[in-house]
């Protein structure tokens, strides 16, 4: 039975759904490389609430989301972009999560990672920029996660050049119980990071950043880079000191940057690992018996859908990672914090659903089906 999908260009066209999914199993853990998933924030529906408001989070949805993605036995990066941290989800919420989140990775035994920023303060001086990030740090520190520490928005307003950057990440870095993940985040994530580490020019930037890193390289378990440039991701990997590790959040050439070359390979760090859970752990796993085109099978054709989340305005992906969770069954509704689920069209939406169904990554098609149905019907889009 066919369903009709608008598309790109005002009319509607037919598509036929799968009737199985993908055959996928939790496993065992990966020996060839760390995988974290940043994961969503399920929405409470029934708040009454505006997108200015508070987040209003359903708690045991959002939990049971990272259960998901332990059982496949990937790790969790918590109150990251993903969890529209700055675009929904402020300190207050995220703090929560990540005191609930960690508890909760402890009881079940997952691996998790929670960004630290400086989004309890709108902007600052240096000092109180570096007060923020104190703040989260020790949240993190205390309820047992890695930290992770983000690109700020207010240090990216404060600092004056490459020198703040150096004197407020090694502040951090002095102080940090354990090995961190640092974390650049490229503009076209959030336009307020534009020039971070002192310069909008690329080259002078990653040379700053590097020089974080070879003045505490005890201090770096690695680096998430989300530049979505993949040569610009190998040529940094490859300047990194010896046992830093690199975490690609590249969500357009990851299977490419996972697989790596003779030189090396990246860790991955991924917002698209969300949708993608079972299907990324299956080729990881391939991956980790030294199958590199038994991974880039199973991997390389959800590029499409990747790009797809991501085309820009690339920040707004979170609105199509929480649909597809919402088709999947993962979550009852497709609500969003901030009111973020407005935020992609129709098209979008119906493009995103065709992709992942044919990816087979609805546990159950049929429900997701029901759903595509239910939200073109709201459109007025008649079958």
């Amino acid at each position: 039975m066919t369903i009709r999908l608008p598309d790109a260009q005002g009319g509607l066209r037919a598509y036929e759904p799968r009737t199985e999914p993908l055959a996928l199993t939790p496993g065992a853990p990966f020996t060839s490389r760390t995988v974290f998933s940043a994961a969503h924030v399920v929405a409470d529906p029934y708040a009454d609430v505006s997108p200015d408001s508070p987040a209003a989070v359903d708690w045991d949805a959002t939990l049971a989301f990272r259960r998901h993605l332990w059982s496949h036995g990937l790790g969790v990066a918590e109150a990251m972009d993903t969890a529209q941290r700055g675009m929904g989800l402020d300190w207050a919420g995220a703090a929560e999560l990540i005191r609930r989140s960690a508890a909760e990775a402890k009881a079940v035994g997952g691996r998790i990672a929670c960004g630290v920023g400086t989004d309890q303060i709108a902007a600052g001086s240096l000092a109180e920029v570096r007060a923020a990030y104190e703040e989260q740090l020790a949240v993190v520190e205390e309820s047992g996660a890695q930290a992770i520490l983000m690109a700020s928005r207010a240090l990216a307003a404060a600092a004056s050049g490459p020198e703040d950057y150096l004197e407020v990440y090694g502040h951090l870095l002095r102080q940090a119980a354990e090995p961190v993940i640092l974390h650049w985040l490229g503009p076209m994530f959030d336009p307020a990071l534009e020039g971070y580490w002192g310069s909008s020019d690329l080259d002078a930037a990653t040379d700053t950043f590097l020089e974080v890193i070879a003045a505490h390289p005890d201090k770096v378990d690695g680096i998430k880079v989300s530049l979505l440039d993949a040569q610009r991701e190998i040529d940094l990997r490859r300047r990194l000191p010896q046992g830093v590790r690199c975490y690609t959040g590249d969500d357009f050439n990851y299977p490419e940057l996972i697989a790596g070359d003779e030189k090396g390979f990246s860790h991955a760090l991924l917002g698209i690992f969300d949708p993608l859970g079972p299907l990324a752990a299956e080729a990881v796993r391939v991956l980790d018996t030294g199958n590199v085109p038994g991974f880039r099978e199973l991997l390389d054709p959800t590029v499409e859908l990747s790009r797809h989340l991501f085309q820009t305005p690339t920040r707004f992906y979170k609105t199509g990672v929480v649909f597809l969770a919402w088709l999947a069954g993962h979550q009852a509704h497709f609500t969003m914090v901030g009111g973020l689920q407005s935020a992609r069209s129709l098209p979008h939406f119906a493009r995103a659903y065709e992709l992942a169904d044919g990816l087979g990554l609805f546990p159950d098609p049929k429900l997701a089906e029901e759903r595509m149905r239910t939200l073109l019907a709201l459109y007025g889009v008649a079958q």
